[in-house]
């Protein structure tokens, strides 16, 4: 609080005059005190910040080596799969080929099995043909020979009972009776 008397008003100016130098003095050492303890510390955060920097490089300098390592990998699955498809892709190809060639083979035996079967009833139908006329030529010709052995079996017959009546008559002529012998 202010001094209310006007005695007291001017002793407290004159403690104020001869504190003055003490304070400016207090203040500047202070001061330069604090200066010390700001320079340290300015000297301290330089430390920490250039320790920082340092690991910040480092950081980045791991980083860059974790990326370039994981980028390699990459590169070489890359390469693996693209080989690995490759390979698949022949292997597809490979068996679409034979897939392709067992398709033609079944239709090539199943046309031949059709044409075998085309060429077995074919001939067959031939040979029922074949049987048929053979069976009419056979008929044919046995009916000739039976008719043949008919004309030729009157004729025998005539000529035997001719012989036969010529023989009876010599017999007779020799005396002798026909029925006995």
């Amino acid at each position: 609080m202010a001094p209310k008397k006007k005695g007291e008003r001017k002793r407290a100016g004159k403690q104020k005059q001869k504190t003055l130098p003490v304070l400016r003095r207090d203040v500047a050492r202070q001061a330069i005190a604090d200066s010390e303890g700001l320079k340290q510390k300015l000297a301290d955060l330089e430390k920490e910040l250039e320790k920082a920097r340092g690991d910040k490089k480092d950081i980045y300098a791991e980083m860059i080596r974790q990326y370039q390592q994981l980028q390699c990998q990459t590169d070489a699955q890359i390469q693996h799969l693209k080989a690995k498809t490759e390979n698949l892709q022949e292997q597809l190809g490979s068996v679409s080929a034979c897939r392709e060639d067992v398709r033609q083979s079944r239709a090539d035996k199943a046309k031949a099995l059709e044409e075998k079967d085309e060429a077995v009833a074919h001939m067959q139908s031939k040979i029922n043909n074949m049987e048929t006329e053979y069976e009419k030529i056979l008929h044919g010709s046995l009916d000739a020979v039976l008719s043949k052995l008919q004309t030729a079996k009157l004729s025998w017959e005539e000529e035997a009972t001719l012989v036969h009546l010529e023989y009876k008559d010599q017999l007779k002529e020799f005396g002798l009776n026909p029925l006995e012998i």
